[in-house]
């Protein structure tokens, strides 16, 4: 038997020590493990406000918000005794065996209390995946429950993200993805992302004329499949890990009225767009809509403890209340009443900062406008946001708009500069994405703004040096 030792909790290790420990042991999400052990894995220490430390010392300026979670940025003492007090007291119970936690209770309430006037309940989960898990089970429930147990199939994008557990994955529209593990399951389909650039832009259509077309997708959907058969649609407000796909203004509106037309249940995955990012408490407000569902997590408790769920709206918690007996469905976790608690403490200091009404009229504007000059880079095909998202799609030709070459990666150029240069800044393909801290201020933006200029000015200097202009 081989014995395994570790190093002295005190003991100081090196990065490469931590880099070693690493690719033995640890197995990363979304990771093709041997690459990994051949660079070896950052390794982040500590975070205060919106910035990183890694273990050589380096400051990075974290533009993803840690994973598009960190909303009140890091190192907010008002959660750290949050989850210090609720340890004490009471560190866990289940919310089985009609038991109940009194922050699992308060949260609820004020959840109910921020969020648009038909969510008047919550189910908890411990994650986005688990939630959108729920979402799965629950519509099917309630056309059981409403006497039409043939309505089970959901429909969602390409290119959404909605987790990665089998329903989750299975709800997203991710080809790599969906090419393991037998996915999606039966009862899930896919239409179309209302992304412009690829599919209006084309057609010479207009942004909102476009916004019209593809929402047009999801009643062509419904018809070929059967009004009968379909439960719910499923969209992201932004989809934020597809690249930070903002539908036309003219999309979800429609999307809304389609759903109306045919009753078919609307759920808004609000995992990213909720508590404040987009510029209002939830991304529905928005973009003009009301889900039946809407999963959060992520921003709930910024990411400093895991926790996710549902908000139920009146339509389909009346039905599973009143008529619905035992839903069958929950987590050990459901509930969790440190995560409750350091949800209370998140949320309320969310409010007490203005952070929502922050993003719609302060920093978001201010990020916006960092974007417009940021369009005119040579590299730059489109720039967009909404709130604190933006993302800027890289181009070979900008008069053209043509793409470079797909073995080139410009994205992934660009974000090995931003390692580099101290900068947070993700690469979905040709796509360069930020969604910051809400505490962001204008000055960091200003920081950020000039970050990101100097990771495309030396991408565009690769671009000239590699021939890949010319490809």
């Amino acid at each position: 038997m081989t014995a395994h030792t570790t190093a002295s909790p005190t003991a100081p290790r090196t990065t490469a020590e931590w880099q070693h420990a690493d690719s033995r042991h640890f197995l990363h999400p979304f990771t093709d493990h041997r690459s990994l052990a051949r660079k070896g894995a950052r390794i982040i220490t500590r975070a205060e406000g919106i910035y990183l430390w890694d273990s050589d010392g380096h400051r990075i300026l974290d533009a993803m918000s840690g994973l598009w979670c960190v909303n009140v940025g890091y190192g907010q003492k008002a959660l750290i005794d949050a989850a210090t007090k609720q340890l004490g007291e009471l560190p866990f119970y289940n919310a089985f065996f009609q038991t109940a936690t009194p922050p699992a209770i308060e949260l609820a309430e004020l959840l109910a209390e921020v969020s648009p006037p038909q969510f008047e309940h919550v189910f908890f989960s411990g994650s986005g995946s688990e939630g959108n898990d729920t979402v799965v089970r629950m519509v099917r429930r309630y056309w059981d429950v409403m006497g039409q147990p043939g309505r089970d199939i959901v429909i969602s994008r390409r290119n959404a993200y909605h987790g990665s557990t089998m329903a989750g994955a299975s709800l997203g529209g991710m080809a790599g993805m969906h090419a393991q593990g037998g996915l999606p399951i039966p009862g899930i389909v896919h239409i179309e992302q209302p992304y412009w650039w690829e599919h209006g832009r084309p057609q010479g259509l207009a942004r909102e004329e476009f916004g019209l077309v593809a929402a047009a997708w999801l009643e062509e959907k419904i018809l070929a499949l059967g009004p009968h058969r379909v439960a719910a649609f499923i969209g992201e407000p932004v989809q934020g890990a597809g690249g930070v796909i903002i539908p036309p203004a003219s999309y979800w509106p429609e999307v809304q009225r389609i759903c109306d037309k045919f009753g078919v249940l609307l759920v808004s995955d609000e995992v990213i767009c909720g508590f404040g990012r987009t510029g209002n408490w939830f991304g529905c407000e928005t973009n003009g809509c009301r889900p039946d569902l809407m999963t959060f997590a992520k921003g709930v408790t910024s990411g400093y403890v895991p926790l996710g769920g549902v908000l139920v709206g009146d339509r389909v918690a009346r039905a599973l209340v009143e008529r619905g007996g035992e839903f069958a469905h929950g987590y050990t976790y459901s509930g969790h009443p440190v995560a409750c608690a350091v949800g209370l403490a998140n949320v309320r200091l969310i409010r007490e900062l203005g952070l929502v009404e922050r993003v719609r009229d302060d920093v978001g504007p201010y990020l916006a406008a960092a974007w417009r000059e940021l369009a005119g880079h040579p590299l730059v095909g489109d720039a967009e946001t909404c709130g604190l998202m933006g993302a800027l799609l890289l181009v070979r030709d900008k008069a053209t708009g043509a793409p470079f070459a797909p073995e080139v990666e410009i994205g992934m150029a660009c974000r090995a500069h931003c390692f580099r240069e101290g900068l947070v800044m993700r690469a979905v393909g040709d796509r360069m994405i930020v969604a910051p801290p809400l505490v962001i201020t204008r000055a960091e933006i200003d920081e950020l703004a000039g970050l990101v200029r100097r990771c495309l000015d030396l991408t565009l200097a690769d671009a000239q040096r590699e021939g890949w202009l010319a490809r």
